[in-house]
């Protein structure tokens, strides 16, 4: 079972994507980014991509697109905060993006 991330686990894991862009979501334990696309098809791309990355992790993100922006929010509700699922996932969408 996934546990949440102790303080130190933190300092290693989500300081990372918090240095790429990542932000720490008001009120929440979880993390947001924005990723910006040239167009449509290359967010939707990028998000089948993702989709098939989550699946394999059994790690879903919150996330909606318009056009070529997709919002992600990261947080692992089984343990009502951020785990390394969260970590292992935003390390996988930066580098999906390119970022």
């Amino acid at each position: 079972m996934t546990e949440k991330l102790t303080d130190a686990a933190r300092k290693e894991q989500i300081a990372p994507l918090l240095n790429n862009g990542w932000a720490m979501v008001d009120g929440r334990d979880a993390i947001h980014k924005t990723f910006q696309f040239k167009n449509f098809v290359e967010a939707f791309g990028f998000m089948t991509r993702a989709a098939i990355w989550a699946e394999k992790l059994n790690h879903h993100p919150e996330w909606s697109n318009v056009y070529k922006t997709v919002d992600v929010i990261l947080t692992t509700h089984d343990v009502d905060g951020l785990s390394v699922l969260d970590a292992q996932l935003g390390t996988k969408l930066d580098a999906l993006a390119g970022g």
